[in-house]
């Protein structure tokens, strides 16, 4: 396993908590030579933690398929929005304006999240914006739209069906109406989002599968592409699921979809 990181800012990172400026969100990078395309890797753990096994495990499974990964070490509770949002945004941007130094092409960058990584991908598939031209960083120049997302068991919504810890976590115990509708990923999707690939099981209780139908619904009203699987049976927080002989089909299933889109 790789143990470099790579410091999303060369300073402190904005948005911190206070007492935890320190904190600096990170990608490690899994680099596969001859790939043109990229996957950033968000774990999941409720926007309170990062699950281990949803990170390192799924980017080597991406570099065995011939595709670079990196894994995003964003910061969770007590850190709050914006903070985990601003660093899935830096990092699509850094890995964009790092594309020729990592041998990726700029427009073959997707974001996998899940759970509560899920909804910051989502939300990275929903919230996103072409850069800044003039600003002084050139980082802050790049877009910050993935050109793909993929949701595993993903929280899309705040409202009901959500997750109540992610939503704490992430919004604070008081969330107004408006943040909770801004960050139901569900309500935010645009013309131009991303295509997506999704997955859940229909017995999830951590996070019901409504969240994933929902997200399906609202690219499929925008005419967006999606490819979304549901399992019948399967607890939450599986990731690759090796030991469940049905779900972990779902990564023989994403490397079938990544190649179809010409990843």
């Amino acid at each position: 396993m790789t143990t470099t990181t790579i410091p999303l800012w060369d300073h402190a990172a904005p948005h911190a908590a206070k007492g935890h400026e320190e904190e600096m969100p990170h990608l490690i990078p899994f680099i596969q030579p001859g790939s043109e395309s990229a996957v950033i890797v968000c774990p999941g753990g409720g926007y309170g933690f990062l699950a281990d096994h949803e990170g390192a495990p799924i980017a080597e499974l991406l570099n065995r398929a011939g595709i670079s990964a990196f894994v995003l070490k964003y910061r969770v509770a007590p850190h709050q929005h914006p903070a985990p949002l601003s660093d899935g945004q830096r990092a699509i941007r850094y890995v964009r304006a790092h594309a020729q130094e990592f041998g990726i092409n700029p427009s073959k960058i997707a974001v996998l999240g899940f759970s509560a990584g899920g909804h910051l991908t989502a939300t990275l598939g929903t919230l996103y914006d072409k850069g800044q031209p003039n600003h002084e960083d050139p980082i802050e120049r790049e877009s910050s739209r993935p050109d793909r997302v993929i949701l595993c068991y993903p929280v899309i919504t705040m409202e009901s069906y959500g997750h109540a810890g992610s939503r704490e976590n992430l919004l604070g115990p008081d969330a107004s109406p408006e943040q909770i509708r801004a960050f139901s990923a569900e309500q935010q999707v645009k013309a131009d989002a991303p295509e997506a690939f999704i997955w859940h099981t229909s017995d999830d209780e951590a996070v019901p599968v409504e969240n994933s139908l929902r997200y399906a619904l609202a690219l499929g009203a925008q005419g967006i592409p999606y490819d979304l699987h549901v399992f019948e049976k399967g607890s939450h927080g599986l990731g690759l699921a090796e030991d469940d002989h049905a779900v972990r089909a779902w990564s023989d299933l994403l490397l079938t979809w990544l190649k179809n889109q010409g990843w």
